[in-house]
């Protein structure tokens, strides 16, 4: 008899196969034990944490070497001040997909943790976003803006459901 394997299962596998692609062949062998150990985690949601962290150093890692035009987009996406906003919109739209899934997004008298969370974490990402324009931007405003504009893309992501579900 086949088990039924959870949606959250399927999409982290889809990113360990996705961070194992990013990774530079000479990195096969990291990719692989990620690979391995992913089928070990126990429970969804931690394999689904863990195939996060996977990609996020599958780009820290093997990206571009550092060699190549440091004002290149890629380059650019590549520092923290870039991808830390996106991972925490990213980070409050799953809050919100997470409560959605266990049942609570009805409206409340007093916020609840997960209400909390979204704010933390859309609030936190400001300092941010603030300090990344203030650095780059003078620097090489191309790249910045594309970045600029993918990390407010993101933040949009994560707004839409709370501004259309009336939350």
């Amino acid at each position: 008899m086949k088990t039924r394997v959870s949606l959250l299962r399927r999409v982290a596998r889809r990113l360990i196969e996705h961070a194992a692609t990013v990774l530079a062949e000479s990195r096969g062998e990291w990719a692989e034990a990620a690979t391995n150990e992913f089928e070990y985690v126990e429970g969804d949601f931690p394999a689904f944490r863990w195939a996060v962290g996977c990609v996020l150093a599958s780009y820290i890692e093997g990206g571009p070497s550092m060699d190549q035009q440091s004002g290149s987009f890629v380059a650019m996406v590549r520092k923290p001040s870039a991808f830390l906003p996106v991972a925490m919109s990213i980070a409050a739209l799953a809050v919100v997909g997470v409560t959605a899934i266990l049942g609570g997004l009805t409206p409340q008298p007093d916020e609840g943790t997960a209400a909390h969370l979204w704010q933390l974490l859309m609030a936190g990402q400001l300092p941010v976003l603030a300090f990344f324009a203030i650095k780059w931007l003078p620097r090489t405003p191309k790249p910045a803006l594309l970045v600029l504009a993918l990390q407010l893309a993101a933040v949009v992501a994560a707004m839409a459901p709370v501004y259309l579900l009336h939350l």
